[in-house]
């Protein structure tokens, strides 16, 4: 029995994977990054499930890591640290090698490891109005157990752009760096939206994982061994953090170093994207 997700398949063998933390706009919590990694194993096993959606309930997506979760890393020692970025690059690694197609449904907030999710899928529907952002560094982190996914998804000179400047983008721009297709009218029209529309071939069920495992081998140098290009930045952000202002403006939940950037322009968004997750 799952707390902080939940599945659902239909008699088509299409399985919805739902992020289930609505009150915290689905962050990413230790419970829920064990529980993504088992339904990843559930689903890839099963004989009846041809598909999977990944959803959320509420009114986001994901908006990145739980900052109760992120806390505790930043007071651990290095190997619980070493430990957790572990974890997180096990379930993304999990969902990126479902030997099932993978569509992502996206509404509203889609932050830091919102977008991990994102990239792990093979193809993914952004409703109108959602909005996206890599915001780590305005916290004085990087994207590093997510980055090698963003990269593969969106091609390297794409992901500096959006991992340097840490700003926020709407559904259309999200569209032309090539994280998701669409935008989609939110809400009705999502939760009606069908795997069908999706631009997937109507192959035999027994030869999805070759085809899927062979798009995800091309980009498998990046992500096939995350802990040795990821982790390490991961765990050891704690330590920069604790010396710099970084920490309080994250511990506080305070507004980072100058106003953040918007699609807008810059200055035009004075919000914190990850207060929420508070």
């Amino acid at each position: 029995m799952f707390e902080t997700i939940s599945i659902a398949e239909d008699s088509r063998g299409v399985a919805t994977l739902t992020l289930d933390r609505p009150e915290k706009h689905n962050a990413l919590s230790a419970a829920m990054i064990g529980e993504l990694t088992e339904a990843a194993a559930r689903l890839g096993a099963s004989a009846t499930v041809r598909v999977v959606v990944l959803a959320a309930a509420g009114e986001s997506f994901c908006a990145g890591g739980d900052l109760g979760w992120m806390k505790a890393q930043m007071t651990a020692d290095g190997p619980t640290r070493a430990s957790e970025a572990r974890r997180l690059a096990h379930m993304l690694r999990a969902l990126n090698d479902l030997p099932k197609p993978l569509i992502g449904r996206v509404q509203g907030q889609a932050f830091g490891g919102g977008l991990g999710l994102i990239s792990v899928c093979d193809v993914a529907y952004g409703a109108e109005g959602a909005r996206f952002g890599l915001t780590e560094t305005r916290l004085g982190l990087i994207p590093a157990t997510i980055g090698p996914y963003v990269a593969a998804r969106v091609g390297e000179a794409m992901a500096r752009r959006v991992f340097f400047s840490a700003r926020l983008f709407g559904a259309e721009e999200a569209v032309r760096l090539g994280f998701s297709r669409g935008p989609c009218r939110p809400r009705r029209s999502m939760r009606r939206s069908r795997p069908r529309s999706c631009p997937i071939s109507p192959v035999r069920r027994a030869r999805w994982p070759r085809p899927r495992r062979s798009c995800a081998g091309s980009a498998r140098g990046s992500t096939r061994r995350p802990s040795r290009r990821a982790l390490r930045p991961s765990s050891t952000a704690g330590r920069a953090m604790r010396r710099g202002r970084g920490w309080r403006h994250f511990s506080d939940a305070a507004p980072p170093h100058g106003p953040p950037r918007s699609e807008s322009g810059p200055g035009c968004d004075t919000s914190h994207p990850l207060r929420i997750a508070a």
